[in-house]
């Protein structure tokens, strides 16, 4: 059976980036052990007393310098998987605009007892949202609150249910723990193993750490500001025919039919990739997963939205089916700088909405 590898406080070492304007070209780094959420606690383990108010008040002074301009500060936390491995797993970057960006489906680690299960490690990263924290890079330059999990959604599925209950009733999906790809290719050499106790066990080792630091990000924006905007950031093959017939829209945003978010944040992002040169459709598909329908309460002031984006709009995506000689192909900045340029504009406008 997996097992938990970061499931005690403890062990949650946090690495705290603080990074000033551009202008500066300031980066701080500081090393500390803390909980999220909520604030960092800059303490120390097997220092001295002496040493450890001396990192104390370099630490605060670092952080509380008032003669800079730090109008786009964010503080970056990583979570390691645990004291042994120190391979970062959730990070969180914090700012200050009412926006929080999610990425469940980026991450590509997976401990190596379960890699050993598995048929193939291409497979099991076969389905990953590919490049999409490149893509978006340039949110934590707008105050956004960027949260991503570097676990494969092959280990566990943050956007899934945690009861296991499909979001798509009737329709081909992955489940929580998924155990074949988007194409029904088995994950596993033998699914024996795989049973309750190993999937409560990943939920509570990586799925509630995710969720918990997105319901802290939340809380802590919707204290600031009387709006708050969560956007899931999410990608896909063009064509998938297990899933969905033909050629996938380029934009597919997701609002749970209308009711994770305000019409008029809706009506906003579609006015956006609008007026772009890419296809959109909402609420097709893909009407947002288990983020955009638990997060989204409008009248209490929170709106999600789910953007589902096809990969040819910003990767040279492979025509056919794809194979580990052809797929990920590489991230290139020209290729996407087209696609990049909505989703910058695509964000200002929840941004804009969140200020209304």
């Amino acid at each position: 059976m997996l097992r938990p590898v970061c499931s005690l406080p403890a062990q949650m070492t946090l690495v705290i980036r603080r990074l000033l304007t551009p202008r500066l070209g300031v980066k701080i780094s500081l090393h500390a052990w803390g909980l999220l959420p909520g604030a960092p606690t800059l303490t120390g383990t097997g220092l001295a007393p002496a040493e450890k108010a001396q990192r104390m008040t370099r630490a605060r002074a670092s952080i509380e310098a008032p003669t800079l301009d730090t109008s786009r500060r964010t503080m970056t936390y990583i979570i390691w998987m645990s004291p042994a491995d120190t391979t970062p797993w959730l990070e969180v970057t914090r700012g200050a605009a009412p926006l929080v960006v999610t990425m469940p489906h980026t991450g590509t680690e997976i401990p190596a007892d379960l890699e050993r299960r598995l048929a193939s490690l291409w497979l099991a990263r076969k389905d990953t949202d590919w490049w999409i924290e490149r893509l978006y890079d340039f949110a934590p330059g707008l105050g956004a609150t960027v949260i991503r999990t570097r676990i494969s959604r092959t280990v566990i599925d943050p956007n899934r249910d945690p009861a296991g209950v499909s979001l798509y009733p009737g329709q081909a999906t992955t489940e929580l723990c998924p155990t074949t790809t988007f194409d029904g290719e088995p994950l596993y050499r033998d699914l024996a193993g795989l049973g309750p106790e190993e999937i409560a066990a990943r939920r509570t080792a990586w799925f509630e750490p995710y969720h918990r630091a997105i319901a802290a990000e939340v809380a802590r924006l919707r204290q600031r500001h009387p709006r708050v905007v969560l956007y899931d950031c999410h990608a896909i093959r063009s064509q998938i025919p297990r899933l969905f017939a033909g050629v996938l829209p380029n934009l597919n945003l997701g609002t749970h039919s209308g009711a994770s978010c305000a019409p008029q944040l809706t009506a906003r992002l579609e006015a956006v990739c609008d007026g772009s040169d890419f296809s959109r459709v909402t609420n097709g598909r893909f009407k947002g997963g288990y983020t955009t329908r638990h997060y989204g309460r409008p009248a209490d002031g929170v709106h999600a939205v789910q953007m589902e984006l096809a990969c040819r709009g910003y990767l040279r995506e492979p025509r056919d089916s794809v194979t580990d000689r052809d797929w990920p192909c590489a991230y290139d900045d020209e290729v996407a700088a087209p696609l990049r340029a909505v989703l910058q504009r695509v964000l200002a406008a929840c941004l804009e909405f969140a200020a209304a």
